[in-house]
């Protein structure tokens, strides 16, 4: 173990991310999917501090970024449909289970206090909690002295969600298994998005419920040497996710916004994860600009215009 680091308050940034490509290959014994998915982390951001503390107490404080705390609260003086979910209850929340967890496997005797600013929106497909949870584990494991590894880190990551362990590596990646298997791409050229979250949420285990295993699933090869070779063009002609179609069935506005997507002059589109997050893919940043204020003069929702990291 290294040097513990008490009252000192470490900062992280915890980026969303999309899935470029989402098969599902086959049935697991134990509920969940076999998966073989791109993924690239993009700059939305969540922000986050952590404090050792010398006792034993965890205590977490979870917030929205006060301007979007803002557009919530006059939303529901609206009587309006807000795209802001309400935040869970801390020992609810996935970070404040990496926390524990953490300490738990590790034999930590420190507590911490942990905060989190929030921008990402939730239940998205944009994997929020799990970057929290990702940057959580990297926090405590520097506050608390614990000197582990990445991979040692990513073993925790793993029982606390599939898109946990692909936040702990940074840059773009293939996953599979449930999402433990990272296979790291290295330099990646910058792709420029927009991302839209409409006003309504799924629940990702209810998406899941509804999918069905393809009898020929498409590997994601082709993409990714798209995307290695930065060609925009083709890589959004290789957009797939497979769990669109049931997102569908769960939530029209999946369908809605699929249509209207078609019309803002990207050059592709396809919703993320387990939705209801869709993104654009752009040629350039300036392309990306005009798409974003398109779609903020339709009020479709929550319009980020981001880039890959």
């Amino acid at each position: 173990m290294t040097e513990e680091n008490p009252g000192v308050e470490l900062w992280a940034r915890a980026p969303a991310k999309i899935n470029l490509h989402l098969e599902l290959l086959a049935r697991r014994n134990d509920g969940f999917h076999e998966l073989e998915t791109l993924m690239a982390p993009i700059s939305i951001f969540d922000s986050l501090s952590f404090t050792a503390t010398s006792d034993e107490a965890l205590t977490l404080s979870c917030v929205w970024e006060p301007g979007i705390e803002a557009r919530r609260t006059l939303a529901q003086r609206q009587g309006t449909g807000s795209p802001w979910e309400p935040l869970p209850a801390p020992q609810s929340n996935l970070a404040w289970r990496a926390l524990s967890l953490l300490r738990e496997e590790s034999g930590a005797e420190s507590g911490g206090c942990l905060r989190i600013v929030k921008r990402i929106p939730a239940a998205a497909g944009l994997g929020g909690a799990s970057s929290d949870a990702a940057s959580t584990l990297c926090l405590a494991n520097r506050a608390w002295g614990l000197g582990w590894s990445t991979e040692r880190l990513a073993t925790v990551a793993a029982k606390l969600g599939s898109d946990v362990p692909f936040f702990l590596y940074g840059g773009a990646a293939v996953c599979r298994g449930r999402g433990e298997q990272i296979e790291q791409l290295g330099a990646v050229p910058r792709l420029h998005v927009v991302v839209v979250r409409p006003r309504d949420g799924l629940s990702t285990a209810a998406v899941y419920g509804l999918c069905e295993v393809p009898d020929v699933p498409i590997s994601c090869n082709r993409i990714t040497r798209d995307l290695l070779e930065g060609d925009s063009g083709r890589v959004a002609k290789g957009l797939h996710n497979r769990l669109q179609a049931p997102a569908a069935l769960l939530s029209p506005i999946v369908s809605d916004l699929a249509k209207l997507l078609q019309h803002v002059g990207g050059v592709g589109y396809l919703m993320s994860g387990s939705g209801t997050s869709h993104f654009v893919v752009c040629w350039n940043r300036r392309h990306a600009q005009a798409i974003a204020g398109r779609l903020r003069s339709m009020g479709v929702g929550v319009v980020h215009q981001a880039s890959t990291l």
